[in-house]
Formats: C-alpha cells, structure tokens, sequence
C-alpha cells in the first residue's frame, strides 16, 4: 500500500506518493502555501488519478484526452516522464525521468493503485 508524504518546504509544503516498496512514484505539481492546500493537491489525486484517460503525447497524430488525465511526454534529455492533470487541467502530480516509456506507463498503474485510500504522512511539528 503507497502513502502520501508531506514534507515542509522554505516557503510551504510539498508531497510525494510512495508505492509500498518506499520508492517515490509522483511528486507534487506545486509548492502549496498551506497545510490545507497541501491536504488538497493529495485528495485530488487520489481522487482523479483511478480513472483518468491516459494521453500519449510521443506519438504523433496522438488523440487529446479531457481532464482528468495523465500526460506521457519526452522531457529535454528525451526521457519519459509523466504529469497528472485535474479536471480543471492544473498538474497536480508528476513523476521522474523513466528511460523506457513501458516504465513510465507502469509509474502510471502505480499511481492509480497506490493514490487510493494511501495514509497521509504530515511533518513533525518544529521544536522551538
């Protein structure tokens, strides 16, 4: 089972989704100022990230998807990576580079699967 992390940035929060075996499958699209914005951007993806259409944007001619949907593109180094996008079409979550893009598209299952009723994980509190 995958869990999200939230983790406290200079200037707000930021997550990461881990599968079960700890390695970090998404990333947030963001920095959020709050740790109620942060709470958002992870229930979005559990929510839209199970059924959203999958847009192959390496192949040419490739056919459009409606949000929600995951978007498989080539990065600058021509890696593989993909981003997840809300139905209101802002990336919510995106992955690292994937040499193969069999790889990436299993990035992808994983999501799906372990977005789903994963715990959230919230920073320590700082001591003062």
């Amino acid at each position: 089972m995958g869990k999200f992390i939230i983790k406290a940035a200079k200037t707000g929060f930021t997550f990461s989704l881990k599968a079960g075996n700890g390695e970090v499958i998404a990333t947030g699209g963001e920095v959020y100022n709050t740790l109620a914005s942060v709470k958002k951007g992870i229930e979005s993806v559990s929510k839209n990230a199970p059924t959203a259409n999958l847009e192959d944007q390496t192949v040419e001619g490739f056919q459009t998807e409606s949000n929600p949907k995951f978007e498989i593109y080539k990065d600058k180094s021509g890696e593989f990576r993909f981003r997840l996008k809300a139905k209101n079409g802002e990336t919510i979550a995106v992955s690292e580079g994937y040499v193969k893009k069999d790889s990436c598209k299993k990035g992808i299952a994983s999501v799906r699967k372990n977005s789903v009723d994963a715990p959230v994980i919230e920073p320590e509190p700082e001591k003062n």
